[in-house]
């Protein structure tokens, strides 16, 4: 309990201090194209989404991320010229876990303290992170309670692709992750 504490002070130490670096108009500049990024690819995901659950259902649609999200955020990053991810402490995806010590302080800061968006100096980069809730019931066809909002058919299919897979568990409107913005400085 006593190291959660000093982890979340230390975390929002770390928010504070980055955003007195930053200029006010840089701030709400980058806050605003972040925010606008993270909903156009939120945007991108969901759609492609939607119509792998209508072409073959929940099941397939697993795999259709498997294959396929990460090339749309990777396309998406070209598009907008910054690094786009998705991360998150309970991940599907391996490569969409925490990675830098700022990942998990932002990630404690966002789970305790419901807090939308942030924008962080890190080195030569801005970073723009934002929540990811499950936001819509078709959410859970994937990220819910198995067997009771995932089918088996589908909870085999995350099993066989994912292995390691910590993504279920989720109520409607619950916390899943955070988008991760990166823009390089000049």
């Amino acid at each position: 309990m006593k190291s959660n504490v000093i982890q979340i002070i230390a975390a929002v130490f770390i928010l504070a201090s980055c955003q007195r670096t930053i200029k006010p108009d840089v701030y709400t500049r980058f806050i605003e194209t972040g925010n606008q990024i993270a909903t156009n690819a939120q945007a991108a995901l969901l759609a492609n989404v939607a119509a792998a659950i209508q072409q073959g259902g929940p099941s397939y649609a697993i795999e259709f991320c498997n294959l396929k999200a990460l090339d749309i955020t990777d396309s998406l990053s070209q598009v907008h010229q910054c690094s786009i991810s998705r991360i998150s402490a309970k991940k599907r995806n391996p490569e969409n876990g925490l990675k830098t010590a700022t990942d998990h302080l932002v990630w404690k800061i966002f789970e305790t303290n419901n807090r939308t968006d942030t924008l962080l100096l890190a080195g030569n980069k801005l970073v723009y992170y934002k929540t990811i809730k499950t936001a819509m019931p078709a959410c859970l066809q994937c990220h819910g309670l198995p067997v009771t909002d995932i089918d088996s058919l589908t909870i085999a299919r995350v099993k066989q692709l994912y292995p390691d897979d910590k993504a279920t568990g989720y109520a409607l409107n619950d916390f899943r992750g955070l988008w991760k913005i990166e823009f390089q400085l000049e």
